[in-house]
Order: C-alpha cells, then structure tokens, then sequence
C-alpha cells in the first residue's frame, strides 16, 4: 500500500490511498473516500512554557462540550489524551496531544450508526504523527 505523507510547517502524518486531505483555513481534513467520517485537525502553540500532562487534560475537560471518559495515549511523537462520545445522532473521537509547547487538537465524526467503522484506520494513521524534520 502507497501512502502520501501529509506535511505542514509542523508535523507530518501518512495517508493512506483510500483516504484523501486537504487544507481549510487553521485546519486540515484528513477523510476517507466512502465518506464515512472525517479526521480534523488544528494545531496550537503555547505562548510561553511546555504543555504537560496535567495541562492537557484540563485543557480537554474544559473544552470539550460533551462529558467524555479521558485517558491518556501516546500517538507517533506525542502524548495526550483521547476520548469519545455519541452527541445528536454523530459517534465523535477527540484527541489533545502535544509535544513541547505544541498542542494538535483532533477531532473525528461520522454518524452514529458508522461509529467504529473507520476506528482502526482512524489509529493507524495516528500513529504516524511526527513532528516536522523528525
């Protein structure tokens, strides 16, 4: 399988050929071509200092609007934490993970009745996440 590297000023991720992405603004879209569900991603940077652990996780629970179960992961070259609900008919995954003083927020939704469908491909591709030059 051929994969394309998705690159921006700082992080990279593989794509696999079945899945396509493109640029919006301050954020990226990374979906699959059956239309399933979408990957979004934003990237963010801390105006002084290093994220942390504990940071993130605050970060998270503050600004997620659904109560979501958080635990913590580690995907390609970050840390962070990750979780998932069902809200208005959509099953949604969300990521907050960082290295140093960046922080990538990720978030994944299909509709309710597609959810984990795409799960494995969705931490496949994840796991490719490196920072920029590594």
């Amino acid at each position: 399988m051929s994969y394309s590297v998705l690159e921006t000023e700082w992080w990279s991720l593989a794509v696999p050929p079945e899945w396509w992405a493109e640029h919006e603004e301050d954020t990226i879209l990374v979906g699959d071509h059956d239309g399933v569900g979408c990957l979004e991603f934003s990237t963010l940077f801390k105006d002084s200092g290093e994220f942390d652990a504990a940071a993130v996780l605050e970060l998270a629970r503050e600004e997620s609007g659904a109560a979501m179960d958080w635990r913590e992961l580690r995907i390609g070259d970050f840390s962070g934490v990750t979780g998932q609900c069902r809200e208005e008919g959509a099953a949604i995954r969300e990521w907050y993970v960082y290295s140093g003083a960046m922080l990538i927020y990720i978030t994944y939704s299909c509709e309710e009745e597609n959810s984990g469908m795409d799960d494995a491909a969705i931490d496949e591709i994840l796991d490719t996440l490196s920072i920029a030059g590594d």
